[in-house]
């Protein structure tokens, strides 16, 4: 049997090294290079260096929302609430938040004949209207809440939009990139929850 690394740090640390030896000399933006590590670090995906978009003041608008604390952080999946590191995002006091599985969406969607993603995210927009939104699964959640944004219902903190898949996925990143929302993006279809807690979790790590 082969000798292998055991200790997490290590392990992390090694992984960092490697992916910044594949990046070499590749141009970033220094405001951006630790999450699109993170991202590479979580999926092994180095088209995450070419495709992902950050827009002027996302990440200070996070931060400043995460540091005055009590800034909600909901999420367009359960898997994104399972993913985040509890430990990580302790000393911030934020509520996580995800309704895509509670009856009173379900009756929403059926209601209004929209995906129960629509109708998590009219939920938790009348809730939380400044929150940390975080889509990495739906993409009829994001063009929801872009929709919500445009008449004044919400104003996100932070909006990252990193929804996968074939239908709809491209082109709703495509609309959240021409906003004036604090956005991060990844451009065509590739994305996911997560890749959608790589994101959150970088930025943690930037503000800490």
């Amino acid at each position: 049997m082969r000798d292998f690394v055991t200790d997490p740090k290590a392990i992390e640390q090694q992984s960092m090294n490697i992916i910044d030896n594949i990046l070499g000399e590749k141009e970033l933006d220094p405001a951006i290079k630790p999450i699109v590590k993170r991202v590479i670090h979580t999926t092994a995906d180095f088209d995450f260096a070419e495709n992902m978009i950050v827009s002027p003041g996302a990440v200070e608008s996070a931060r400043q929302a995460l540091l005055a604390g009590g800034c909600p952080v909901v999420a367009d999946t359960r898997m994104i609430l399972a993913g985040i590191s509890r430990p990580l995002l302790e000393p911030f006091y934020s509520q996580l938040a995800c309704f895509v599985d509670t009856d009173r969406v379900k009756e929403l969607a059926a209601e209004r004949n929209i995906t129960r993603s629509m109708a998590n995210i009219l939920l938790a927009a009348e809730q939380f209207p400044r929150g940390i939104y975080l889509i990495g699964n739906a993409p009829t959640a994001l063009f929801e809440l872009l929709r919500l944004a445009d008449k004044g219902q919400v104003e996100p903190a932070l909006v990252v939009g990193v929804p996968v898949g074939f239908v709809g996925a491209e082109e709703s990143k495509e609309d959240l990139a021409k906003t004036d929302l604090p956005y991060i993006c990844t451009r065509g279809r590739k994305g996911g929850s997560p890749v959608a807690v790589a994101i959150f979790h970088a930025i943690l790590h930037m503000i800490r």
